[in-house]
C-alpha cells in the first residue's frame, strides 16, 4: 500500500517514519523549501523515503491513502479532489491512534490553557510512578510516540495528548471509546474565538473541539467558561471545576474547587493538596483553573492525592507562558522580564495582563488574528504604563489604542529594539516614582503579543526564545 504524507514538519516526519516501519511505501511532499526541510529530506532519503519539496501539492501515482500534517488545511483543494476519487484521507494524529488505542488516554483541548494542563497531568502521572507521555500538540508528535511504542523504546502507561482543533478536524475516530476498553478522559479548558481564518466560523471551530468530548468516557470541563456552561446538557459523566464557587454558572455543584482563603485544592469535598507557592510560580487565576482541570483528570485516572500534591510542588510552569526570564535591579526597583510568547490571540493577552500587577510595560504585536480586541484594549488602559508595538499588526493596534484614548504607545521594527525601548521606559518609570518619593515596587516588562508570530518568526517558541536571549543579553551587559 502506498501512502503520501503532506507536510514535512515534525508531525509529518514522524508519520512518514511510522508508516515506513510498518512496511508501507511512503512519499512525503511539502510545498515549502528551506535548509531545515532539505536536512529532513536527506535523512528520509537515507531511510528509503522519497521527499518532494518546493512544488504545489499533487497526488502521486498509485497512492492509496493520504496522511495530512496538522498545518495543512483539511479543505485544501487537493484533499477535496482526493476524497472525490474515493482515496482515504487521515490526519497524523488519527494515524497514530491506530497504533495507540490499546492504551488509556487523557486528551486535552481548548483555546487557551491546554499546554499547561497537559504538562500538569503528565507531571501527576510521573509523581505516581506512571509513564504519562505528554504529546500531540506539545512534546512529541503522536506518530513518534506510536513508533517508539511499537519499537519498545517507549513504554507509556498513559497517553496524555494536547489536541488542537486542526488535529481533531482531521480525525474521525481519535479518542473513540469501546465498551470495556481502556479509559478515555476528555478535558476542555476554555473556548474563545481563534483560528477563524482556517475554520471560517465559530460554530465549526467549536464542533471540532467538541469531537473530543463526544468520544470520551469521562469529561472534565471548566465551569467558569460561559460557552462550556451553556452546553451543560450535551455531556454526561462530567467533572466541572471552579475556583471555590458554591455553584457554577451552569447551576451544578463543582466537582473540583480551590479555596483561595485556605490555599487548598478540593475534589468532591475532599482536601487533595496544599497549594503553597503555586500561585507565585504560575501566576493568575487561569493557572489555578488549569491546575483544577489537571487534578480532576488525574483523579479520574486513579492518581492518589499524594502524587497530585507532589506534582503541584514540583511544577515550575511552562516556557513561553508567563515565564520570568530575567531581572535587573535599577536602584531599589526590580525590573522583571516575563515571556508570554504563547499568547497568540487577544483572549490570551487579556489573561496575561489580568494575572500580573502593575506597573507593566507591554510588548505586543505580530500577525493579527480574527477576534474582538476590546476587552484586551480596555485592560491595557487600566493596567499598562506603556505599550511597545512591533510586527505587521503594529499600526492597526496603535490605531485601536488611540481609539480608546490610550497614547503611551511606541512602534518599533523588531523585538530586540522593543526590549531596549521597554527597558528604557521602565527605567524612566522608576526614576519618576523615586522623584515623587513613592516606595519602590517591581516593574514588569511583559512580552504578550496577542498575535501570531509568523510575520517574523517560525513559531511562538522561536519568538519567545529570541525574547529570552534579548533580555539575558541586556541583563549581562548591565552586570558587566
Amino acid at each position: 500500500m502506498r501512502h503520501q504524507v503532506l507536510g514535512l514538519g515534525i508531525a509529518g516526519l514522524a508519520a512518514a517514519r511510522l508508516l515506513r516501519a510498518q512496511g508501507y511505501e511512503v512519499l512525503v511532499w511539502d510545498e515549502q523549501d528551506s535548509p531545515l526541510l532539505r536536512q529532513r529530506q536527506a535523512e528520509l532519503n537515507q531511510e528509503g523515503i522519497p521527499v518532494r519539496l518546493g512544488q504545489p501539492f499533487q497526488l502521486a501515482e498509485g497512492v492509496e491513502q493520504v496522511v495530512v500534517s496538522p498545518g495543512i488545511a483539511w479543505d485544501h483543494p487537493l484533499l477535496q479532489e482526493v476524497r472525490q476519487q474515493g482515496i482515504p484521507v487521515v490526519g497524523e494524529a488519527e494515524l497514530a491512534w491506530i497504533y495507540l488505542d490499546h492504551l488509556p488516554w487523557v486528551g486535552i483541548t481548548g483555546t487557551n490553557g491546554k499546554s499547561t494542563t497537559t504538562a500538569l497531568v503528565a507531571e501527576m502521572f510521573k509523581a505516581a510512578g506512571l509513564q504519562g507521555i505528554p504529546c500531540g500538540n506539545i512534546g512529541l508528535p503522536l506518530s513518534q510516540v506510536a513508533l517508539e511504542t511499537l519499537q519498545r523504546t517507549l513504554e507509556p502507561d498513559w497517553i496524555v495528548a494536547e489536541l488542537s482543533s486542526y488535529q481533531l478536524e482531521a480525525s474521525s475516530r481519535l479518542m473513540s471509546s469501546t465498551p470495556g476498553g481502556p479509559p478515555r478522559i476528555g478535558v476542555w479548558t476554555t473556548f474563545t474565538p481563534d483560528h477563524l481564518e482556517r475554520h471560517g466560523t465559530l460554530e465549526r471551530y467549536a464542533s471540532f473541539k467538541a469531537r473530543l468530548l463526544d468520544r470520551a468516557q469521562w469529561r472534565v470541563l471548566n465551569g467558569e467558561d460561559p460557552y462550556l456552561c451553556r452546553r451543560r446538557q450535551d455531556w454526561e459523566k462530567t467533572y466541572w471545576i471552579s475556583l471555590a464557587a458554591p455553584q457554577l454558572c451552569c447551576d451544578q455543584d463543582p466537582t473540583a474547587t480551590v479555596d483561595l482563603r485556605e490555599n487548598r485544592l478540593y475534589i468532591q469535598g475532599e482536601m487533595v493538596a496544599e497549594l503553597e507557592d503555586f500561585a507565585e510560580r504560575c501566576p493568575g487565576q487561569h493557572n489555578l483553573q488549569n491546575l483544577l482541570l489537571a487534578a480532576a483528570a488525574a483523579r479520574l485516572a486513579g492518581i492518589p492525592n499524594a502524587a497530585i500534591q507532589k506534582a503541584i510542588r514540583s511544577f515550575a510552569g511552562m516556557p513561553h507562558r508567563l515565564e520570568r526570564v530575567a531581572q535587573i535591579q535599577v536602584g531599589s526597583t526590580p525590573i522583571r522580564f516575563v515571556n508570554d510568547s504563547k499568547a497568540t490571540n487577544y483572549e490570551a493577552g487579556w489573561v496575561a495582563l489580568n494575572a500580573l500587577s502593575p506597573p507593566i510595560i507591554l510588548i505586543a504585536g505580530g500577525r493579527a488574528k480574527q477576534g474582538d480586541p476590546s476587552a484586551w484594549l480596555q485592560l491595557i488602559r487600566a493596567k499598562v504604563a506603556r505599550v511597545v508595538l512591533m510586527g505587521e499588526s503594529a499600526p492597526a493596534l496603535a490605531e485601536a489604542l488611540q481609539g480608546i484614548h490610550y497614547t503611551d504607545v511606541e512602534l518599533v521594527p523588531t523585538l530586540d529594539v522593543a526590549v531596549e525601548r521597554a527597558f528604557a521606559a521602565a527605567c524612566s518609570l522608576s526614576r519618576q516614582a523615586q522623584s515623587l518619593g513613592k516606595p519602590a515596587q517591581p516593574i514588569t516588562i511583559l512580552l504578550s503579543p496577542a498575535c501570531a508570530s509568523f510575520d517574523q518568526y517560525s513559531s511562538f517558541e522561536h519568538r519567545g526564545n529570541h525574547f529570552r536571549a534579548c533580555c539575558q543579553a541586556l541583563q549581562g551587559s548591565l552586570e558587566c
